[in-house]
């Protein structure tokens, strides 16, 4: 009976993992409506607070090259933005954890695109909210840089304290806004940031990739419980660049 199940939940993987594949990387607009439109046809966003959020976060303030083509792409100082199904699903997991009084760590936030997202979509849930999310960035053009996107986008964002976006190594979180409901890491750990799980809030999530840089790397779920005991659930493979300071160490 045991091995029946393990080798239905291999199936399942399986085939979760080869339909994820066919459905990303089709998705291409000639605007941020039509490729949101084209990544809800192709099945990765299912939720509409997913979807009103990537619509209200147009692509083009964040990513200076090819923004409505579902891949990654450089946004200089040697980084690049993730495809924008990755962003969706990191949307899509953390969805649950969003309420009006949560805080939200995004590590890694690069030029900020996931950062606003995450507040739209506190918004696009819970209307009115004293919601805070915190994007941190080891690198101090990308701090300037992710800042200036976000007023070009929409200055009220920051304005209102809604989105705070600081300079720091990113392994360490942001401890004095600590604890968050959620948290998500956009770079690979080669083996789990126990000071991200710290800050983590009883009832919180965290997901992050693990993996080291050249090797098979997969997207973990984090979950701490109400009795702060953490739950690991490894989702799929996924190739993100290191989850470094600037001395790459």
């Amino acid at each position: 009976m045991k091995s029946k199940l393990l080798i239905g939940k291999l199936k399942t993987l399986i085939n979760t993992t080869i339909q994820r594949s066919k459905m990303a990387w089709r998705s291409k607009g000639k605007d941020n409506p039509e490729l949101i439109s084209q990544l809800e046809l192709n099945g990765v966003i299912k939720n509409p607070i997913v979807k009103a959020a990537m619509l209200a976060t147009d692509r083009k303030y964040y990513c200076p090259h090819n923004p409505y083509t579902d891949a990654p792409q450089t946004i200089g100082h040697s980084v690049t933005i993730s495809a924008p199904h990755m962003h969706a699903y990191a949307l899509d997991l953390l969805l649950d954890k969003l309420h009006s009084e949560c805080k939200v760590l995004d590590v890694g936030s690069g030029s900020g695109y996931l950062t606003a997202c995450f507040a739209r979509a506190i918004t696009s849930k819970e209307g009115a909210n004293n919601a805070l999310v915190v994007g941190i960035e080891h690198q101090p053009e990308l701090v300037e840089k992710g800042i200036d996107n976000i007023s070009k986008d929409d200055g009220s964002l920051l304005d209102s304290g809604k989105v705070l976006i600081v300079e720091g190594d990113g392994r360490l979180g942001y401890l004095k806004e600590a604890p968050y409901d959620a948290i998500h890491v956009g770079a690979t750990s080669p083996t789990i940031p126990a000071a991200l799980l710290d800050q983590l809030k009883n009832g919180g999530r965290m997901v992050c990739p693990i993996g080291p840089e050249d090797g098979n790397q997969y997207l973990e779920q984090f979950d701490k419980d109400f009795e702060g005991v953490i739950h690991q659930k490894r989702l799929y493979g996924v190739r993100y660049v290191p989850l470094t300071d600037l001395r790459r160490s």
